[in-house]
């Protein structure tokens, strides 16, 4: 069919609306957890794509960042039957009893590291016959991820990170300015977070540190969009970057804040010492280097770790490092905001992701054991697993600016064409793992995970 400059496969839905045909999109509810107040698409986008005659409809949610009367007034239908949509959009991972047949899903779902638990859900898109497209996936024709809520991931895990040091200070009977600052789920948005901390660091500049916090070290693993957020909220305070061979020439006399980033090179050397480092060599054989990392960590107060890890890689933080320094005397980390999340991964001591109100707990070395909250002896290691919802507006608003240009293309794929014919746009043919149920030839790795799945089970 063609209805102007539209072409309409017959697998794709649309209706007449006020004289012109629209395809349809739908957005569902969040549903993983009562935090989770992000949206993929905000209402001043859905506005841009009524321009283009796409129609937009949402199921109802109490708690969303937006209101379901902004998404009215911009135009799109809170309805809760999303049914004839035939593209569906979400943030995180949808349940396996909501997935419909032949449908076009967007979110997050965490696959391609071939998550165990996430492959069921897997194995139910395949047998649905759904495509599935992952925001982690879109990526231009260099690898830079286009799509992502990183940048605001990093500036929460910074907030939360000196809001628990303040907490922690506080427990050792220590006062310092960083009392002030708030869980970053308490601030109406990011701009009154950033005011705040402002005055912190006002507070720090006329007044310095307590001697017995400085100097306060600050280390970034990582130099992404996570590590960019999570400075720009450090950066608010009076802070002096050095670098990680600096850390450790034991000549800093300093009551000031410091920071220190460190890169792939900071962090791993090969294992042949005659070697030499090369970052494309670690990216395809990380089996050639092992870290180097734990030398810096007695020189920080607060690790933020950004990183991307698998289990090829090397950790940066190993039990056996932290079991070995806390049986010291004294120990200057005090806390690991691990925003990646990678359970026992490149923190090995993440042994759970939390949530917003219960950001926090702490492992204990000596025992290998963990207690919620942040009172004992051990690391207090900061995990919520999906951290940018804490500023869900903002990380929405971005997040949506950065996707609802490519939602035309989505929609008005040619399904009745095969992977490499359908017309997707590049950068969404790079995310779609499964296209009408098979896996696509980037992803098809992923089978061998599909069926470790189907032998646990029987």
């Amino acid at each position: 069919m063609n209805f102007g400059r539209f072409r309409v496969p017959k697998k794709m839905k649309y209706e007449i609306w006020g004289g012109k045909v629209k395809k349809i999109i739908g957005i569902r509810r969040e549903d993983k957890n009562e935090w989770e107040r992000r949206v993929p698409i905000i209402p001043a986008h859905i506005r841009k794509l009524e321009d283009v005659d796409i129609r937009v409809c949402i199921q109802p949610q109490k708690n969303r960042a937006f209101a379901d009367k902004e998404y009215l007034s911009a135009g799109a239908k809170v309805t809760e039957d999303i049914e004839p949509c035939p593209v569906i959009l979400g943030v995180k991972e949808i349940p396996t009893s909501l997935l419909r047949p032949d449908k076009i899903y967007l979110y997050f779902s965490h696959t391609i590291k071939g998550q165990p638990y996430n492959m069921p859900m897997l194995q139910r898109l395949v047998d649905l016959k759904c495509t599935l497209i992952d925001y982690e996936c879109i990526k231009d024709e260099n690898g830079k991820r286009l799509v992502f809520f990183g940048r605001y991931a990093g500036l929460a895990g910074m907030i939360d990170a000196l809001h628990i040091l303040g907490k922690r200070l506080k427990q050792q009977g220590l006062n310092s300015p960083f009392e002030k600052i708030k869980p970053a789920y308490k601030y109406h948005d990011l701009e009154e977070a950033k005011s705040d901390i402002a005055l912190v660091g006002k507070k720090i500049s006329e007044n310095g540190l307590p001697a017995d916090i400085a100097p306060m070290v600050v280390g970034f693993a990582g130099y992404g969009h996570v590590s960019k957020g999570a400075q720009e909220i450090y950066d608010l305070l009076p802070v002096q970057q050095i670098t990680p061979r600096e850390l450790v020439s034991k000549k800093i006399k300093s009551d000031q804040l410091l920071k220190v980033v460190f890169k792939e090179e900071d962090m791993v050397v090969p294992v042949d010492s005659s070697q030499s480092f090369s970052l494309q060599d670690y990216y395809e054989h990380p089996e050639k280097y092992e870290s180097r990392f734990e030398k810096y960590l007695p020189f920080m107060t607060i690790l933020l770790n950004g990183i991307y890890w698998e289990n090829r890689y090397p950790r940066l933080v190993t039990k056996s490092f932290l079991k070995k320094y806390f049986a010291g005397e004294k120990q200057k980390l005090q806390i690991i905001s691990d925003i990646s999340c990678d359970i026992n991964g490149s923190i090995e001591c993440t042994e759970k992701t939390t949530i917003p109100d219960e950001p926090a707990f702490v492992y204990n070395p000596l025992t290998d054991t963990i207690s919620d909250g942040i009172e004992g002896r051990g690391i207090i290691v900061l995990a919520v697993d999906n951290i940018p919802a804490e500023l869900p507006r903002d990380s929405s608003a971005a997040f949506s600016e950065a996707l609802w240009p490519f939602i035309p293309g989505i929609v008005n794929a040619d399904l009745d064409q095969d992977f490499q014919n359908c017309n997707l746009p590049a950068e969404i043919k790079r995310a779609a793992i499964l296209y009408k149920g098979q896996l696509t030839p980037a992803y098809r790795y992923l089978n061998e995970h599909l069926d470790r799945a189907k032998e646990t089970k029987i």
